[in-house]
């Protein structure tokens, strides 16, 4: 073993895999190295640190002097030298382990080429010997099942680890620290790059509005026996939603004629919050139609089968044709998320086939006749 000072050695980029304590842990190693010294050794790998970056740190805290040990081995020995010391004693959750394991991953592949192209120098009949240092990756070839399997997690997590590591590094870091969970910071992704084509408030002057909110509920959610996958009812699994509060700020008093008709979906859970957004978007309610779903749906107390379509008005606003729909409507439900049947658009043009009307926080193409608002709009 070597003594050195830790402030002169560099930390190689295998020793990323696992994040560097920071604070409070980082003072506590430091304390306790300066009272029982270094009990462990740093392992040093071309030069640099490959594991035991925290207990360098700490030495310089403590002023204790870094005693290390040289790695002989290959690059791909390397990494499994540092998951092997670290994986088990960092108590790391599910989502933690992923993106370890995808650091772990990531850096593998970075000698993916050279080694490639040294092998291709070699097809040419080149001479050039392939670096010792230079192997397999160890999981070049393994799928996201057999890295989930060995990392402790699983293979949504893997998947998903990967993409953030390579695409979104502050959220990777975010979840490594244990600040947040691969499942909310995917979330908060789908959210950010939804909001991003958010249109502009819509304008004009509509007597006829047809509105499905992103109610937000504020639980938790049903989760799957994989302890991911969050259930079909779980709205903000889907899109970003709005609070109560949101929705009652939308300028939709702005844009509904003096005499108009709002057609709102709500559910059971909300249907009392329901009559804050309506009266706080200027209209009175006056009667409701029920989705009659079929198929068993999961909720707190009951298998919630249905869904309400609240119709509400503005000044003068009775239907133009007096055709007397069913209130109830029997439809099976489809698994696309909080999609609802035309057949509700189709009795909406039926009775009230007079004047410009919109659907807010519409989705897909426009239909005739009818403008569309949301950030889910394939078309004006």
């Amino acid at each position: 073993m070597t003594d050195h000072n830790s402030t002169t050695l560099a930390f190689h980029p295998i020793a990323s895999i696992f994040p560097l304590l920071e604070g409070a842990a980082l003072d506590a190693l430091a304390s306790d190295i300066k009272t029982r010294g270094l009990l462990e050794p740093v392992w040093i790998y071309e030069g640099q640190i490959l594991d035991g970056r925290n207990r360098a740190r700490a030495c310089a805290l403590a002023g204790v002097a870094v005693q290390t040990r040289a790695f002989a081995g290959t690059a791909s020995e390397a990494i499994a030298h540092v998951w092997s010391l670290n994986f088990t004693r960092r108590h790391l959750s599910p989502s933690q382990a992923a993106i370890a394991d995808a650091r772990r991953n990531q850096i593998a592949e970075t000698y993916a080429p050279v080694r490639k192209a040294a092998k291709a120098r070699q097809a040419e009949g080149g001479r050039e010997k392939v670096s010792q240092r230079i192997e397999q990756p160890p999981n070049e070839r393994k799928t996201d099942t057999i890295r989930a399997k060995a990392a402790g997690t699983n293979r949504t997590y893997i998947n998903v680890a990967d993409k953030l590591v390579a695409e979104h590094p502050e959220k990777a870091t975010q979840v490594e620290r244990g600040e947040k969970t691969i499942a909310q910071v995917t979330r908060e992704i789908r959210r950010e790059e939804i909001l991003t084509k958010t249109p502009a408030a819509p304008t004009g002057k509509y007597r006829v509005l047809y509105c499905d909110p992103p109610w937000k509920y504020g639980d938790s959610g049903i989760i799957s026996k994989d302890g991911i996958t969050e259930a079909y009812t779980k709205a903000e699994t889907h899109y970003p939603t709005m609070s109560i509060a949101e929705l009652c700020a939308l300028p939709i008093r702005e844009i509904a004629k003096a005499d108009a008709v709002l057609w709102l979906w709500t559910t059971s859970p909300l249907l009392a919050e329901s009559f804050d957004v309506i009266k706080a978007w200027g209209f009175t309610y006056k009667a409701s139609m029920i989705w009659y779903k079929v198929r068993h749906n999961v909720g707190h107390y009951v298998s919630v089968r249905h869904e309400l379509l609240l119709i509400c008005t503005r000044g003068s606003c009775l239907p133009d044709v007096a055709t007397l729909y069913p209130s109830v409507q029997t439809i099976e439900r489809t698994k696309e998320h909080s999609a609802k049947p035309e057949e509700f658009r189709a009795i909406i043009d039926t009775i009230y086939p007079r004047g410009e009307r919109i659907e807010l926080f519409a989705r897909g193409h426009a239909p005739k006749g009818w403008a569309m608002w949301g950030n889910e709009t394939t078309g004006f």
